[in-house]
């Protein structure tokens, strides 16, 4: 540990830790010094981070501060009692206070089952997965299920962490109610004799001294680099999901389960599934560097990585739309789409729904799914006149996509989450072919969380597509008071465009879409944009032409002039006067 973290341990107030769990408490303004984080309606419930730049938040020194909030440890674990017992005894040693702590281990089906060592904090237990289930998913899902906690941290069952492990991630969550704080995983050569052993571990952390049992370690390169690359996250923008571990990484329990909890499918790559899922429910990622902990040898991504992700890159493309570089694809169909188109068929016309929804299924941008809104459960069952019954454009909508795989039907409009985008558009309004494509583009080169489609402009108002990032949304949806577009404008940055530049048009102008044209419609549009810029280019030559023709005009004139010349001008003035 270094000079500075050993001095905090010892000077800070914090109160001495015992096998049963640490206790941090301070003072406040009785003259010990230590500073309490001012209540959570003065930070937690106004903050707002722009992009993912949590350097607008400010936490508190380590020892400083006093913790209200409750946090469940959750380790998944198989077949590892020795580095499970490990693990524990550096939990019972946490400067967080024990009564604030429980933890919960996930045993996915060990034989024989894992039991709790002495060393372990007093509020311990295991739960196991439930039978016929298993892997990594399976597990922590089990464990998260069970959390009672605040935050939920999850913790790899062969880690042991600094003594301020805990305190050091629990005070970002006492800032943001959407911090995703990721701990600093060092790793270890492969041990060349005996590990320590639990009791060892306990004393080590205990006193600060838990570097001490591991001489050589380093970071994961992958990961440091691209701590460097973007200030620490701060600069990541969208990417910053792509760091997230569960060796190390804790989470608000409403976040999590607003994200949809761990995906039990998945027995790996289901870090980077939950990261990603984390990232559209609104989260910002912290890294911590005072969140401490060593792995002991190398992981497996390490060892592995090629095969790693050989099996990774099998599952995630349906899962992670961002990786655009495995859905290369052109009429692939993924479970999550990039963008999800929504089009209200409420007040329209059969013929403008299908205008609007054949366009956007047949765009450059194929990775697009479309839901169509109306009242459908209105529609009745059952006999009735089929041409003449009242909702008969509904019905006739509903016909027409019932089988395509890639349109839905809803009441009202989607949470299109985790599906990085939603596009609104008026029924009527068509998209061109590259529309969404350099939509979608315009937004992500800038990071904007909102972009709004002028298309139409009359004295009863603006009718008007909407481009808007699902996490931008997701997150105005965690700062209570304010409008959801003025607080992503703050937040993400929004900006106003014309439908008519990015290829929409009324209904009645397009050309029903048929056979493969999407290539060709792009074509179309692009040399017809690269033809009106050739007219602009050939008009402004023109003019320049022009006014180069009266210069010299001029010039050639006052040269045939000279002096001669300005007295015979003025002698045949004073003649003609």
């Amino acid at each position: 540990m270094s000079e500075s973290r050993e001095r905090r341990g010892a000077g800070s107030g914090t109160t001495p830790v015992d096998g049963e769990g640490g206790a941090l408490r301070t003072g406040g303004e009785d003259g010990t010094g230590q500073v309490a984080v001012p209540p959570a309606h003065d930070t937690r419930e106004t903050v707002r981070i722009r992009h993912n730049d949590y350097g607008s938040l400010t936490p508190p020194e380590l020892g400083r501060w006093e913790p209200r909030l409750g946090v469940s440890v959750v380790i998944a674990a198989y077949d590892c009692q020795e580095s499970l017992d490990r693990t524990l005894a550096s939990l019972a040693a946490q400067t967080y206070p024990g009564d604030l702590t429980e933890v919960i281990v996930a045993d996915d089906g060990s034989d024989p089952p894992l039991r709790l060592p002495e060393t372990a904090p007093a509020r311990t237990r295991i739960v196991r997965v439930p039978e016929g289930r298993w892997g990594r998913g399976w597990a922590r899902q089990t464990g998260a299920a069970e959390a009672t906690g605040d935050v939920l941290h999850w913790v790899d069952a062969d880690v042991i962490l600094d003594r301020e492990h805990v305190e050091a991630h629990m005070r970002w969550h006492h800032l943001a109610p959407y911090a995703v704080v990721l701990g600093d995983v060092r790793f270890t050569p492969e041990p060349s004799g005996q590990a320590p052993g639990a009791q060892e571990v306990l004393a080590a952390v205990r006193h600060g001294r838990a570097d001490g049992l591991f001489p050589v370690s380093v970071p994961h390169a992958w990961r440091a680099d691209r701590l460097a690359e973007t200030d620490r996250l701060r600069e990541a923008g969208s990417r910053a999901y792509q760091l997230h571990s569960g060796a190390s990484t804790s989470v608000p329990l409403t976040l999590l389960r607003a994200a949809g909890g761990v995906n039990t499918a998945l027995n790996m790559g289901e870090d980077t599934d939950l990261g990603f899922r984390l990232a559209q429910a609104g989260a910002v990622f912290v890294p911590d560097a005072d969140a401490v902990c060593w792995h002991l040898g190398p992981s497996t991504v390490m060892t592995r990585e090629k095969e790693v992700h050989r099996h990774n890159w099998s599952v995630l493309p349906d899962l992670i739309p961002d990786l655009r570089w495995l859905r290369t694809h052109p009429r692939r169909t993924w479970l999550v789409p990039y963008v999800r188109v929504v089009v209200d068929a409420a007040d329209a016309t059969y013929e403008e729904v299908r205008a609007s929804v054949d366009a956007a299924l047949a765009g450059t941008l194929a990775d697009v799914a479309v839901t169509v809104t109306g009242p459908w459960s209105a529609l009745p069952e059952g006999r009735r006149p089929s041409l003449d019954e009242p909702l008969l454009d509904l019905r006739l909508v509903r016909n027409l996509y019932a089988n395509e795989p890639r349109v839905s039907f809803a009441e009202t409009v989607p949470d299109a989450a985790p599906s990085p985008f939603r596009l609104l558009c008026p029924a009527g309004w068509a998209l061109g072919a590259d529309t969404l494509d350099r939509l979608v583009k315009h937004a992500e080169g800038e990071e904007y969380g909102l972009l709004s489609v002028v298309l139409d402009e009359r004295e009863s108002g603006i009718t008007a597509a909407r481009l808007e990032r699902v996490a931008a949304f997701a997150r105005a949806a965690l700062v209570p008071g304010g409008d959801p577009d003025d607080l992503v404008h703050e937040m993400f940055g929004s900006l106003w465009v014309g439908g008519e530049e990015y290829g929409f048009a009324p209904a009645e102008r397009i050309q029903p879409v048929a056979g493969d044209a999407a290539r060709w419609r792009a074509e179309a549009a692009r040399w017809r944009r690269e033809a009106e810029r050739l007219e602009d280019e050939v008009e402004s030559l023109r003019r320049e032409a022009r006014e180069l023709r009266e210069r010299a005009e001029r010039a050639d004139g006052e040269r045939r002039r000279g002096p001669i010349g300005e007295i015979i001008a003025t002698v045949r003035h004073r003649r003609a006067g």
